[in-house]
């Protein structure tokens, strides 16, 4: 099964759902028109498939190699891809242009970024953090390093790394040990080390840029006690260019269950040479500018890999000769019916295209946001793209890692034990995308960020402007063939209003029960949220229908759209009764009896 990119999809979103070119007046969607939008598609689709899609087994059974002069080989072929990456402009799209980027809205780079991913993730995660680097710097940085890195991560002729976890401590960063010392012309010396910096060592670039997390000698102990440091591989000379190695090494690969053609590293620091970036024992904030944008990244990556394993099931599905259907033969010629006739494999497939659909409008509707948060003159509308970014960026890291690894293990079913096998894709697929679920704080994690943090953040402005915006739309649409989405969304939406109000009424009288309900209400949440997506995908849709438009995408597009609302909307329900259920039970037992 050859990996085909999902061009049509996102035209239609971009076109007809997100309605991108009513933004033309934005300097930053300047250049975004639907003509260049449409031919980025397409070129994106075909070097996806045709370059990356390839080297995607090839990376797995490979892998990366380490040596003891400690450097690391990445798989055969991934050296020429990424030079390709780097000459074909792709890295650039989304960057500002005064460091050589193409000031594209990140909304259009999402499209490229999923199909990077879909076709190889392993691949995908050494440009993808680069891009991370970039953006903590360009938020924190000094005019002189902006003028110096950006321009070299812009175009990934530079990588960029994010070290934080250590081998003592992992989501608790105010445990880290890493010190930095004070040198007296403006560098410091940082040692320590760090494990499972992805990309952390490589053949594909001439320098990485390492962002370090490290405590300042008589800084306070704690998180408020972190700085971020610029570490790089080699330090630039007079001239910008890689010069001296810094003492930086890495002292190993780690084996892991999946994603083997990214090279996951131990990193010691030994009194390297480092720069501040920003205020002194401030360095989670921009760090955090990093892993926000990590996490929207690994969300992508859910559903990324949830297509990937779908293409592969539905292929699957057709070509399988098992068994006759429940209502007479199919393929009367043949010896048996292929099994997508059968209901179950049926039932795995829509689910998996329910989620894949909607979560991918999810994504690009949030990156929208995202960039209405900067390039709006409305300071309205700049504060709800910041609300929005802040509140749904836990629920598209968690839900759609859950559901992209929940669709690849449908995928594996529905291969039987073929998908058991590595003579087929499906096993790279879920082994590939289960650490997204972990990476970047777990999905445990972003469910307490969300409860904890988020439903609560400026009076919970955010939340409620959501509640406001779903009720505004279920109001607004009078059309008969839209009652199919607005009623379901309206009694889930409801379901979501009851739900925070019980965390607000008995989070705070016990904290445990905010805890017990967290994940429950994430999953609530993103349920929701994509019923809202469907809705607007089947309004697009039936706008096109409606024009006379005969292309069946739109009758195909309005039918998964159904197939959502009835047969995956309704576990809302059933969240909500468990939130409800509180921690008492949860909590009872002693550790003990664990």
């Amino acid at each position: 099964m050859t990996y085909q990119a999902p061009v049509r999809d996102y035209a239609f979103l971009l076109r007809d759902v997100l309605q991108l070119e009513r933004y033309a007046n934005l300097s930053a969607f300047a250049d975004a028109s639907m003509d260049t939008v449409d031919a980025i598609l397409e070129e994106a689709g075909k070097f996806t498939s045709e370059v990356l899609a390839p080297l995607n087994p090839v990376g797995d059974k490979q892998g990366c190699a380490w040596s003891p002069d400690f450097s690391v080989k990445t798989p055969d072929g991934f050296k020429d891809a990424y030079a390709q990456l780097v000459a074909g402009g792709w890295p650039a799209l989304g960057s500002d242009p005064a460091f050589g980027g193409q000031g594209l809205p990140h909304v259009v780079n999402v499209a490229f970024s999923e199909m990077s991913s879909s076709a190889n993730m392993a691949f995908s995660m050494y440009p993808g953090l680069t891009h991370g680097a970039y953006s903590a710097i360009l938020e924190g940085g000094s005019d002189e390093q902006k003028a110096l890195y950006l321009p070299k991560l812009a175009s990934f002729q530079w990588a960029g790394t994010m070290n934080l976890t250590e081998p003592h401590c992992g989501t608790d960063l105010g445990l880290l040990r890493t010190k930095a010392v004070p040198q007296g012309d403006g560098t410091y010396r940082i040692t320590g080390q760090k494990i499972w910096i992805s990309g952390g060592e490589q053949d594909l670039t001439e320098n990485i840029v390492h962002l370090v997390l490290a405590r300042i000698e008589g800084a306070p102990m704690g998180t408020r006690g972190i700085s971020l440091f610029i570490v790089p591989k080699f330090i630039p000379d007079a001239d910008g260019n890689p010069g001296a190695r810094n003492s930086v090494k890495c002292l190993g690969l780690e084996e892991k269950m999946g994603i083997h053609g990214n090279a996951t590293c131990v990193i010691s620091h030994e009194e390297a040479t480092g720069w501040l970036i920003g205020e002194e024992n401030r360095g989670l904030n921009l760090m955090f500018v990093m892993m926000n944008e990590a996490r929207l990244g690994v969300g992508l990556q859910g559903i990324a890999q949830a297509e990937a394993a779908y293409q592969a099931a539905a292929a699957f599905a057709k070509d399988r000769l098992q068994g006759r259907s429940l209502t007479g033969p199919k393929n009367p010629d043949g010896p048996a019916d292929p099994i997508i006739v059968h209901p179950d494999v049926r039932r795995m497939l829509m689910d998996a295209r329910a989620i894949v659909e909607g979560g991918r409008a999810f994504m690009a509707w949030t990156a929208l946001h995202g960039d209405l948060s900067h390039a709006s003159p409305d300071e309205a509308v700049r504060q709800k793209g910041r609300d929005y970014m802040g509140l749904m960026t836990p629920v598209v890291k968690a839900f759609l890692t859950d559901r992209g690894f929940q669709v690849c293990s449908d995928a594996m079913q529905v291969h039987g034990g073929s998908g058991f096998t590595e003579h087929f894709a499906a096993s790279q697929y879920l082994r590939d995308v289960r650490i997204a679920l972990i990476y970047e704080g777990t999905n445990g994690v972003q469910a307490l960020d969300l409860v904890g943090r988020k439903l609560a953040a400026d009076g919970g402005r955010a939340v409620m402007s959501f509640f406001a915006e779903l009720d505004a739309f279920v109001e607004g649409e009078t059309d008969a063939a839209m009652k199919p989405f607005t009623d379901p969304l309206a009694k889930a939406k409801g379901e979501l209003q009851e739900a925070t109000l019980w965390l607000m009424q008995n989070g705070l009288a016990n904290p445990d029960n905010a805890g017990a309900a967290s994940t429950d209400y994430l999953h609530l949440f993103g349920l929701t949220a994509l019923a809202y997506m469907w809705a607007l995908q089947a309004k697009a849709a039936l706008a096109r229908i409606a024009a006379g438009d005969s292309d069946p995408f739109y009758d195909r597009k309005v039918t998964v759209g159904r197939y959502y609302v009835e047969r995956v909307l309704p576990e809302t329900a059933s969240r909500l009764a468990k939130l409800k259920a509180g921690a008492d039970l949860m909590m009872k037992l002693p550790a003990e009896a664990f």
